[in-house]
């Protein structure tokens, strides 16, 4: 209606827009001759921007706009507006996208009673609201994906990840391995030896682990428990089934200390029954190494133990049943599969079964959707007597307090760790891949954080009267041994250490635990290394100290694992702030992210497609083929194992 250029307060275009629903200003502090030509008043336009609140009413500072011929018909529907990436402009996409969305099948492969029966829109509409919705959209459910056409392309999208576990699931029905049924002997005697009963959750875990063994296919059972609920004695009496079959266990650990750990307790336990347990560490060295792969290739040793070592190609075992893998996030898809076929190689033609352990809980959604292709067992109950451990948070201006609070724990018979987050150079050999991008990525955290060599070094000049140990990823594996060693039989009474004593340290004497930084910490991380106190009949306490100016995120956290012990509900809350992707570690190598729905946000949705996924499975085989079609291209598979 107006269009002009102005000069006050400087050189301008301003422009008045009108339709029915009132008048908006366009100004433009920089533009040309042609566009002063080209919004004419009576032109018809097109236009977007962000809307303020000038000193005449509502504007657009260079809003984008679009002239409209005269006679030409306006469009009834939003304009998309899409990221844009180099060399393609906004007006490219747009084009490309239109004639994708008019050239591509977007019919239904979904049956109609199953839409009407879960409520769901149509597909081909679904994608065209999102991309060109009409001015009265629900904008605010859009943006929310909560909107309708957003529910049914998540639906789709989890339908096929649980069509696709569920057919990997039942094709390993097809494979062959050993059947091990029960053989009590063995079981009993370690049974009756052991100073404490089975909790009910474990006896069930034991229980449903045992069925799988005796089963002609392939077990893929996922174990998961809080720390300290006991899934190691239950792992103890899957690997006593396989060695009654005349089979041989590989149990597997993502470090040197938490492998130790199961070999001292594994040696413990069935030695004394006539097992044979070998070590098969990463830093063996060159003699002890070769006889230990001979007593693996001959059969002699029943038990093997060890870390990434095991599944290079150089370890042949001679008839591999079982295959344990602990902290089994941490492992990529290859290196489990590559210890799977070891069962091939060896005398055993037949695949081995394959327990995973996790002290990460799994939330029942996360599981439901990238664990589809496991049965899970779930210990979901601590062992009687353990004593609750206390959380503190403590500002790092109360760092005194904090220290003395050590020095009367250790001069009254107990034992502490003083954990810190980095060493000066990354912890190569024991790093999670996730975490090793993110320090690529933020390499001032060296700088900015004290490594655990100088806080040593403080630690023992304050605490002269005491003995302080010292275990990172750097040290050699004879040396973490030793100091592991001492700490475990009291000769040392504090141990400075990094995150590598995260999982497998287990000293009930220590009952107190100091976290430096603790802010920069995830959740699943601070709540495993809370598990290494409060394994004994003291009273333990863990001591978060943080630096203060915390941001958000930080203080939500914190708060989180101050007020929660439950491993679960920590994992549930770990979802929510973080997503799939890192509670997932290194399995997300086999299994890409969802791309539309969120796991946690849309735990409904995965509940109505993993049912849908079942009912089409067994009555409706052709919608499945076209269903995977479309979204996975022929691949048919969200896992590459």
């Amino acid at each position: 209606t107006d269009c002009a250029v102005k000069f006050r307060p400087k050189r301008q275009l301003v422009c008045s827009v009108e339709d029915d629903s009132g008048t908006v200003v366009m100004r433009f502090l920089n533009f040309y001759g042609s566009q002063v030509r080209q919004l004419a008043v009576g032109t018809r336009v097109r236009m977007y921007g962000e809307i303020r609140q000038g000193f005449f009413g509502a504007e657009m500072v260079h809003p984008k706009y679009r002239v409209v011929a005269e006679g030409a018909p306006v469009a009834k529907q939003l304009t998309p507006v899409y990221p844009t990436t180099a060399g393609l402009s906004q007006a490219t996409l747009q084009h490309l996208i239109g004639n994708a969305l008019e050239s591509i099948d977007l019919d239904d492969t979904l049956p109609a009673e199953l839409l009407a029966q879960r409520k769901l829109a149509g597909f081909r509409d679904s994608v065209r609201y999102l991309h060109h919705p009409p001015p009265a959209a629900e904008l605010a459910l859009l943006e929310r994906r909560a909107h309708p056409a957003w529910r049914r392309v998540k639906f789709d999208e989890l339908l096929a990840q649980q069509l696709s576990m569920r057919i990997h699931y039942d094709k390993r029905k097809q494979i062959t391995a050993p059947s091990l049924v029960p053989r009590v002997a063995l079981t009993r005697a370690l049974l009756d030896a052991l100073p404490f009963a089975l909790t009910k959750p474990q006896q069930r875990a034991a229980g449903e682990i045992s069925a799988d063994l005796a089963r002609a296919y392939p077990m893929q059972r996922l174990l998961q428990g809080d720390v300290g609920s006991g899934k190691t004695i239950v792992a103890a009496l899957a690997a006593l089934q396989a060695i009654e079959n005349g089979f041989q266990v590989a149990i597997m650990a993502p470090t040197e200390i938490l492998a130790e750990q199961h070999f001292a307790k594994f040696s413990g336990w069935l030695t004394r029954l006539g097992v044979t347990v070998a070590w098969l560490g990463g830093n063996l060295a060159a003699k002890p190494k070769r006889e230990a792969l001979g007593k693996v290739a001959d059969g002699s040793a029943q038990i093997v133990i060890g870390t990434h070592a095991l599944f290079q190609d150089n370890v042949e075992f001679s008839k591999l049943g079982l295959a344990i893998v602990d902290e089994q996030h941490r492992f990529g898809v290859r290196q489990r599969l590559a210890l799977r076929q070891k069962g091939a190689k060896g005398g055993a033609r037949a695949q081995p079964h394959q327990l995973m352990m996790s002290a990460t809980p799994i939330p029942r959604t996360l599981a439901m959707s990238y664990y589809a292709d496991l049965d899970v067992s779930v210990i979901d109950e601590l062992p009687p007597g353990r004593t609750p451990i206390a959380t503190r948070l403590v500002s790092d201006a109360r760092r005194d307090e904090v220290i003395q609070r050590v020095r009367d724990a250790c001069m009254n018979g107990s034992q502490a760790y003083w954990v810190c987050p980095l060493i000066e150079e990354a912890e190569a050999d024991e790093m999670p891949v996730a975490r090793k991008k993110a320090r690529g990525r933020g390499g001032m955290d060296a700088l900015q954080l004290q490594s655990v060599i100088e806080t040593h070094e403080k630690l023992c000049a304050t605490f002269p009267e005491l003995r302080v140990g010292l275990v990172h990823g750097r040290l050699a594996a004879a040396d973490k041994a030793a100091v592991m060693q001492a700490f475990a039989t009291g000769a040392t009474q504090l141990l400075v250490a990094t995150t590598v004593i995260e999982v497998g340290v287990d000293v009930p004497n220590a009952t107190l635990m100091v976290i430096e930084n603790a802010e920069r910490m995830g959740l699943a991380q601070l709540h495993q290394l809370r598990g290494r106190v409060g394994r004994g009949a003291g009273h333990s306490t863990c001591i978060l100290l943080y630096k203060n100016a915390l941001s958000a995120l930080a203080r939500e956290r914190l708060k989180i694992i101050y007020e929660n012990t439950d491993g679960f509900e920590i994992a549930r809350e770990d979802l929510r702030l973080r997503g799939p992707g890192e509670l997932l570690g290194a399995r997300q190598s086999g299994v890409p992210m969802l791309r539309f729905a969120d796991v946690s946000a849309d735990a409904d949705i995965v509940e109505s497609a993993r049912d849908a996924a079942q009912a089409l499975l067994q009555s409706k085989p052709q919608v499945v083929e076209l269903h995977l079609q479309r979204w996975l291209g022929g691949r048919q598979n969200y896992l590459r194992v």
